[in-house]
């Protein structure tokens, strides 16, 4: 039996909470040094260092969770060591080695095994792996000199209500530019979005839908999440396809799940915004709340509503939901490769 934290486990609320250990590791002289295992939360850095001049950076986030046999386990992180090596590269970033990152990862999570949440309280164990430019540059030009840190903290639901629905509007800003840095996990990504956010929280909503940044006619993705939607017969998924949108490892996941576990014929393709009124559900999808309904979309005035609007998730959603966090605590059968156990 693990020794868990005394912690009130059911109200943790999404917020960060330092523990014990972190990982960290500086790339200098051309190769990633040794890393360790700390107990200082703060990082120390040149007054000129690249992220703070030119905000080199990129991160992931995952978790771990308690399953229902008492496992500590997490969901499909080989893809975020994938991600985030791309991401790297396309940043001009020495990608942190994938096989290190699972290493990482399991060292990190045994080291703070007491804040994984137990199972049944609706928290896990969130695990936010990033790197970025340590050393000094002032012309604009990459880094020589980077640090690679993965810290953990135990969360509540990233929406307070859970999986119930969610009112969003379309926001008059893009995202990301064509051609531009959209379908990478980098920090300046979500700067960028914060403006939108705040636009739409002041409203009374809780986010975004970004619409493609070339025509402002098909749907992009909303400020941290993919979108997937539902035909009315329900029997089909279609999630948007964009080469600048983040490619979400939770809506692959879901893509799969409707696919060869719900019996559901999935679309791939470029949805117009026009198309939204005949689909009867819609979701955001994505680690931090896995999934979340979306029962009204406000469209400069007038809403777009889907089923029972904010009354209550739609079917599908609800089977997907459901299926998808069974997988990840252990309640439903995993698709081979899935579920990377750590203790």
């Amino acid at each position: 039996m693990r020794e868990l934290k005394d912690l009130d486990w059911k109200n943790l609320g999404f917020i960060y909470r330092p523990c014990d250990w972190r990982y960290v590791a500086e790339y200098k002289e051309g190769k990633w040094q040794e890393g360790h295992m700390s107990d200082d939360p703060e990082v120390r850095i040149n007054e000129c260092a690249g992220i703070l001049q030119y905000c080199q950076e990129c991160f992931e986030g995952l978790k771990a969770y308690e399953t229902v046999n008492g496992d500590i386990v997490c969901f499909r992180p080989d893809l975020n060591a994938e991600r985030m090596y791309n991401t790297a590269k396309y940043l001009c970033m020495p990608p942190f080695p994938k096989d290190k990152f699972l290493e990482v990862l399991e060292e990190t999570v045994k080291a703070n095994i007491g804040y994984v949440p137990p199972y049944g309280s609706g928290a896990s164990l969130y695990i936010r792996p990033y790197m970025f430019a340590s050393g000094p540059v002032i012309g604009v030009k990459p880094s020589d000199e980077y640090i690679f840190r993965m810290i953990v903290m135990p969360v509540g639901p990233y929406y307070k209500g859970g999986a119930k629905p969610v009112a969003i509007m379309v926001s008059d800003f893009d995202r990301a530019a064509p051609k531009g840095s959209g379908h990478v996990k980098a920090g300046l990504n979500y700067a960028m979005s914060m403006h939108a956010h705040e636009e739409a929280a002041s409203r009374g909503y809780a986010d975004n839908l970004f619409l493609d940044p070339a025509e402002r006619k098909y749907v992009e993705e909303s400020g941290g999440a993919n979108f997937y939607f539902i035909t009315e017969d329900k029997k089909t998924l279609v999630t948007p396809k964009s080469d600048s949108i983040l490619p979400s490892i939770t809506r692959r996941s879901i893509v799969y799940v409707a696919e060869h576990m719900l019996g559901l014929k999935v679309e791939e393709r470029k949805v117009e915004f026009a198309e939204l009124e005949n689909f009867s559900e819609c979701g955001m999808c994505g680690t931090a709340a896995v999934i979340s309904p979306v029962g009204v979309i406000n469209d400069h005035g007038r809403d777009i509503v889907f089923g029972k609007g904010l009354e209550e998730a739609g079917p599908v959603t609800k089977k997907l939901y459901d299926t998808l966090t069974g997988i990840q605590l252990g309640t439903v059968e995993a698709p081979e490769g899935w579920i990377y156990k750590i203790a």
